[in-house]
């Protein structure tokens, strides 16, 4: 059974695009963990597209951006390896409960989902 790339890729689009509209409302609603955990998703789903293009695979189960970008085999500038530090400490607490990381401000989070926007478009033009 062979697998279908694009409908891959596309699924994982999708998904990312779906969970940018999710940050948004989360965010302009003050749900800023939640907001930001969305954030993360974004991010991860562009990547997992990108793995499945290069790869010609379904990405791995996995949450680590760092790992997908190195699968992906797309060289991550400093700044947005950075970034996926800030995003990653707001992925954990979606999944577990009794990591609590400081809830940032609405200006923080605003600036995170810009971030966010930027890298998704940069990662989106190397499909």
């Amino acid at each position: 059974m062979t697998m279908d790339i694009e409908k891959q890729i596309r699924y994982w689009q999708d998904g990312a695009i779906s969970d940018l509209e999710a940050a948004e409302t989360l965010i302009q609603n003050e749900k800023f963990l939640q907001g930001l955990f969305f954030c993360h998703l974004v991010i991860e789903k562009a990547l997992k597209a990108l793995v499945a293009k290069v790869k010609q695979e379904v990405p791995p189960k996995t949450h680590n951006l760092n790992y997908l970008s190195e699968r992906a085999e797309i060289e991550i500038p400093a700044d947005i390896r950075n970034f996926f530090g800030i995003l990653t400490r707001f992925q954990l607490e979606g999944r577990y409960p009794d990591y609590k990381p400081e809830i940032p401000s609405l200006g923080e989070c605003s600036k995170h989902l810009t971030k966010t926007k930027e890298i998704l478009e940069w990662l989106t033009r190397k499909l």
